[in-house]
């Protein structure tokens, strides 16, 4: 006997597989890692004490 196939699940499975796909490719084109995303955000962070410590105070003038 051979095993019932239900038709609709499987066109929604590949369905889901395509987008799944498609959502991968997105991503590793156009997306960041996690990774990268915290190193940029700590040298914008650095960047930016470094540049408010070389700000000249304008109090004394």
């Amino acid at each position: 006997m051979s095993n019932l196939t239900n038709l609709n699940k499987a066109r929604k499975d590949r369905k889901r597989d395509s987008e799944k796909r498609d959502a991968n490719m997105h991503s590793a084109k156009f997306g960041r890692s996690k990774e990268d995303k915290q190193a940029m955000a700590a040298k914008l962070a650095k960047a930016a004490k470094s540049l408010d410590g070389h700000k000249a105070d304008d109090k004394d003038a």
